[in-house]
């Protein structure tokens, strides 16, 4: 071949070949949805963001604040967001009333559910059976009003003669201490850094009635993603997953700097009541004994199937899903990577 038609079909090939290996490259765009509004237990996410490792896993993650544990696994199912941080027991409602395509947990964060009912310690909602004949206050989309039903199921309480009280995320605990309604469903990490914000005593003013103390032993919020990129992009999920845990693992132990990652993002935040926020919800719900033993982001299998059975039985769903329909280790990383030194 003479040498003209050679070099003129090397380059010919190298001009199909460039625009190839740079959709090759390409990074995945993924938008992922918070559960609420930033705060410092949203730390990690924002740590592997700022710190490159989502980019590491070509990945182009975009974050969004949320409306709710329950309604971040609705965005996911409706395909506006790829991926999220929500509640498990939402994506166990939806596969349970055959959904076909339900989101499905892939890394699971809190061990412990934060679900609970606050109310002042001069209200008249003492126990669960006081609920009756009162107004319960929290936002719409929020996982603790979901799981209320199964909780009332399981405490005897007849939950149609609750009244519920529709209230934005950050007036909830301002308008139970002017007496708006006798009680709130809220997560516990994010009420009891507020009342600390609110130079309220959150131990001695409040009685908190936990959902895990009262029949429920559930797990509550991890990452998310939807049916259709676990199939169509296994590599991207695993990266998410990768990214996040890395992050994660170090906020455990650089918790101050993590929280200066959340500050940059939302400079309105209080840095102190957000690091504080941070160390309480790895200490209460994230850093469990359970979690020491199986490695952050698993779960044991009997222990959520049971949780599973009780969500399907308190909302009456028409099957029981199989864990392995609602949670997904495929993507986690070695139990020796998800561990964190103490």
């Amino acid at each position: 071949m003479p040498l003209t038609r050679l070099v003129s079909s090397l380059l010919t090939a190298l001009a199909i070949a460039a625009p190839l290996a740079a959709t090759a490259q390409e990074p995945t765009r993924i938008k992922f949805t918070l559960d609420w509004k930033i705060q410092g237990l949203h730390a990690p996410f924002y740590r592997a963001l700022s710190k490159g490792y989502f980019k590491a896993e070509n990945l182009d993650v975009v974050i969004d604040q949320g409306e709710g544990s329950a309604a971040a696994v609705a965005r996911v199912l409706s395909g506006t967001y790829q991926a999220g941080f929500g509640d498990i027991n939402a994506i166990i409602q939806l596969a349970g009333g055959k959904q076909a395509d339900a989101p499905v947990m892939v890394y699971m964060v809190y061990n412990r559910a934060p679900f609970v009912l606050l109310t002042k310690n001069s209200s008249p909602v003492k126990t669960l059976k006081d609920t009756e004949g009162r107004s319960i206050g929290s936002p719409a989309g929020s996982a603790s009003v979901k799981l209320f039903p199964a909780l009332a199921k399981k405490a005897g309480v007849d939950e149609k003669k609750v009244s519920w009280v529709s209230v934005a995320p950050n007036l909830q605990e301002q308008l139970l201490i002017r007496g708006e309604f006798e009680a709130a469903a809220v997560f516990s990490a994010t009420s009891y850094m507020n009342l600390v914000a609110m130079h309220q005593d959150p131990d001695k003013d409040f009685r908190w009635i936990f959902y895990n103390d009262h029949g429920l032993d559930l797990y509550s919020n991890g990452v998310l993603v939807s049916a259709r990129l676990a199939k169509e992009n296994p590599k991207a999920v695993g990266g998410l997953v990768r990214a996040f845990n890395r992050a994660l693992v170090e906020c455990a132990v650089q918790q101050e700097a993590c929280v200066d990652e959340v500050v940059r993002v939302e400079p309105l935040l209080n840095k102190d009541i957000e690091r504080r926020r941070l160390a309480y919800v790895l200490k209460s719900l994230v850093l469990t004994p359970e979690a020491a033993e199986i490695g952050l982001g698993d779960i044991q299998d009997t222990r959520m199937a049971s949780a599973i059975g009780q969500v399907a039985e308190a909302y009456g769903l028409a099957r029981t899903p199989a864990v392995g329909e609602v949670f997904n280790r495929s993507f986690l990383p070695p139990r020796a990577e998800r561990t964190v030194a103490r």
